[in-house]
């Protein structure tokens, strides 16, 4: 049976860095998801199953030793060998699989002007038609509508190999995997049940482990205060005794005296032995608060400084949806009112994008207080929006990077570098829209390059955003979570529920 077995493994880039720590669990067959944080090591974990990255210490090893190990990276810019078999393969498997993933070879003609989603199709079309005893994949679901999703979910259910994903699509985590393989703090630990099952256990055990935590703390204290006691008693008796020593005469050593030394002796010396076990107690608590490696985490809820709008109408659309000349949609009349949170839904290509961007350009709304979130961020966008921020008075800059925080990120690091990830730059975006307390958030796939404690960070905050909203995104849990009505987009209508 195919499996994969880590043992005591360890690796880092450099060593004040360690990505992962003695790591030692076994993945079986099945679907298991690999989730963490951006940096903490997923990607790695997969280039050390696939034999590029070796580890430092420690051995990875997978069964059969012969076996087929194949990776789909996150994006697909070329035709490989697996799709160019796939594309070619009369048999029956290749006809099945291009039926499941509505796949036709002849569209490989086209590949240049396919999208990102067409191409991922085709990418893990080829990686299941070569029928490998390890499947590794690295975010299979970016750029692909839920239709396009399903597609996928649907074929690698039949994988019957071993199976790692990388995702932040917690629909994928849930309806494919049976584990979900945790990696955080150079820490590998593998958890039973899909994500929401699991994420519901590593929880209560941080739960558990903060309870205990604070209790050490509170129990330090404690020891602290007591030992500190006992020294200003120890201090007191002392200054006490020399007084007294100052105050007697030369020859004053009458058995009343010498019963005072001896008492005093005696009680320094069990004062003395009383610090020292109090001393132990406090550096046992030290370490023992030290030893729980709680990390200090950036979050919080946050607090809006809202200032409602007059009007109750804030943005709308009417008449025909186009781009470059093409009608999207014939007849389109939509208004956004100022305590409406939308998700703007439909397949890819139907004109949600277009939607975002045409409100945008017809609103009559102060700039500052509509923010747009697009897809990307162009380096030249991004570079502008840091020193916008860098702009701000220092009360605005400050609510801006208390916002930064609280989506997950450190602001003083973000600050400093000079060109941020493109998810670091959209918390950034986002966080200079609540923080000026915009009317309304345009917000185009706002999951795209956050990691799942970020997203979920986000949904937290957005929750307590008092204005109004437009949403499209493919994270079907984030889209549930902050929008409570739904504009839904297909064939050229408009469908509102």
């Amino acid at each position: 049976m195919p499996a994969i077995h880590f043992h005591d493994l360890s690796f880092h880039y450099s060593i004040s860095v360690p990505v992962i720590v003695d790591a030692s669990v076994s993945i079986g067959r099945g679907w298991t998801g690999v989730v963490g944080a951006n940096g903490a090591g997923k990607t790695t974990a997969l280039s050390l199953i696939d034999g590029t990255l070796t580890p430092v210490s420690g051995s990875l090893a997978v069964d059969p030793t012969d076996g087929i190990v194949v990776r789909c990276p996150q994006t697909a810019d070329s035709i490989d060998d697996n799709i160019t078999r796939l594309a070619a393969g009369l048999d029956g498997v290749a006809h099945v699989l291009k039926g499941r993933l509505q796949l036709d070879g002849s569209w490989l003609d086209r590949w240049p002007t396919m999208s990102p989603g067409e191409r991922k199709r085709w990418q893990i079309g080829g990686a299941l038609y070569r029928n490998p005893d390890v499947l590794l994949l690295d975010e299979p679901t970016n750029h692909l509508d839920v239709q396009a999703r399903g597609l996928l979910i649907d074929a690698l259910r039949r994988f019957r190999g071993v199976g790692l994903i990388v995702s932040h699509d917690r629909t994928v985590l849930n309806e494919l995997c049976t584990r979900i393989l945790m990696i955080a703090g150079g820490a590998v630990e593998l958890w039973s049940g899909d994500y929401d099952v699991a994420h519901a256990g590593w929880e209560a055990q941080e739960a558990e482990q903060l309870a205990s935590y604070e209790e050490a703390i509170t129990e330090r204290k404690k020891a602290r205060r007591r030992l500190a006691d006992k020294r200003r008693t120890s201090a007191t008796r002392e200054a006490q005794h020399k007084r007294e020593l100052r105050n007697a005469g030369v020859k004053d050593k009458d058995a009343r005296s010498m019963e005072k030394k001896s008492r005093f002796e005696g009680a320094q010396k069990k004062g003395s032995h009383d610090v020292g076990l109090l001393r132990e107690e406090v550096d046992r608590l030290d370490a023992a608060v030290a030893g729980f490696g709680m990390e200090r985490k950036l979050g919080g809820d946050l607090f809006f400084e809202y200032e409602p709008p007059r009007s109750s109408r804030l943005l709308s659309h009417g008449g025909p949806l186009l781009i470059d000349g093409i009608e999207l949609v014939p007849d389109l009349h939509v208004t956004v009112e100022r305590e409406d949170r939308i998700l703007l839904a439909g397949p890819n290509g139907v004109g949600k994008s277009t939607l975002l961007r045409a409100m945008l350009d017809g609103s009559s709304l102060p700039p500052d207080r509509v923010l747009y979130l697009p897809q990307e961020l162009t380096e030249a966008e991004t570079r502008q929006l840091l020193d916008d921020v860098a702009g701000l008075d220092p009360e605005a800059r400050g609510r801006v990077l208390g916002i930064v925080g609280v989506l997950g990120s450190d602001p003083k690091r973000l600050l400093a570098t000079d060109l941020p990830s493109p998810g670091e730059a959209r918390k950034l975006l986002i966080a200079t829209g609540l923080g000026r307390s915009a009317w309304v958030l345009l917000l185009d796939e706002p999951t795209n390059h956050l990691d799942l404690p970020s997203i979920e960070r986000l949904e937290r905050a957005l929750e307590s955003y008092p204005g109004a909203m437009v949403v499209v995104t493919h994270d079907d849990h984030f889209g549930k979570d902050t929008t409570q009505i739904t504009w839904r987009i297909d064939d050229g209508e408009l469908s509102v529920f």
